[in-house]
């Protein structure tokens, strides 16, 4: 599904939602998971637990002009569940756009994962020509990429 502003992919693992979390919940991992190809690094950050956390990512793209940095302030989080940040160029505000995870189990061994790249909120003129920087086949990838890694 998507819209003007958002888009959201959908598939069904096989496994269990607690195995997924945690690596979801695991910022080392998301280099693995990355469907962009911007990640390059985790700077530093913990395993996400809580709302609030902040954890940040050394990238890498030309809509940027190379090398930078990212902060990504947790914005959601239900054990299992949930997990939503905002990401914002480091040492700012996120300026509105959001990456959702969201765990819905399938029985004991599956889970149907929704990942959703929301922009809707990014109201600077100077930014709302980038988006979407990630297009659905990349969400896919990075659903591809957790389903090989659990």
């Amino acid at each position: 599904m998507s819209d003007d502003k958002k888009i959201t992919v959908e598939r069904s693992i096989d496994a269990p939602t607690d195995a997924l979390f945690d690596i979801l919940s695991n910022p080392e991992r998301h280099l693995e998971l990355d469907g962009s190809g911007f990640i390059v690094s985790l700077e530093h950050g913990d395993r996400i637990s809580e709302v609030g956390q902040v954890f940040t990512f050394n990238m890498s793209g030309d809509h940027m002009g190379g090398d930078y940095k990212t902060d990504n302030h947790v914005s959601g989080y239900a054990k299992n569940k949930l997990l939503a940040w905002k990401t914002a160029p480091a040492g700012t505000e996120p300026p509105g756009w959001e990456w959702l995870w969201e765990l819905e189990a399938d029985g004991p061994d599956a889970t149907t994962v929704r990942l959703t790249y929301d922009w809707s909120a990014v109201t600077d003129p100077k930014l709302t020509p980038l988006f979407p920087l990630v297009s659905a086949e990349q969400l896919d990838d990075s659903l591809n990429k957790l389903a090989a890694a659990v």
